[in-house]
C-alpha cells in the first residue's frame, strides 16, 4: 500500500516536467510570429531573435505569415499606385 501512495502525485507538488514539455511543444504566439516577420522586413532582426526563431519553433507560423504580409504589402502597394495614378 505504501508503493501505490508513492506513485502517486501528491496535490502539493505541481508537476514541473509536465508543464516544461507542453510549454516546448506549444508554438510561438501570435505577437511573436508578427514582431519576427515585421522585423525580418524591415532589416531589424538581432541575431539572437533570428537564431531563436529558427532553432526551436515549426516554421510553418513563420511561412503563412511571411506569405501573408508579403500578398498585404504587395495589394497595399497596388492600392496606393492606383490611387495616386487615379489623381491625376
Amino acid at each position: 500500500m505504501t508503493d501505490k501512495h508513492e506513485n502517486e502525485q501528491s496535490p502539493d507538488k505541481p508537476a514541473e516536467p509536465a508543464k516544461s514539455a507542453k510549454k516546448a511543444k506549444a508554438g510561438p504566439g501570435v505577437l511573436k510570429v508578427m514582431q519576427s516577420i515585421l522585423a525580418g522586413a524591415l532589416g531589424v532582426q538581432s541575431d539572437k531573435r533570428r537564431e531563436e526563431d529558427f532553432s526551436s519553433h515549426s516554421p510553418w507560423p513563420y511561412i503563412i505569415a511571411g506569405i501573408l504580409f508579403t500578398v498585404g504589402f504587395v495589394v497595399t502597394l497596388v492600392v496606393v499606385v492606383k490611387l495616386v495614378l487615379a489623381g491625376q
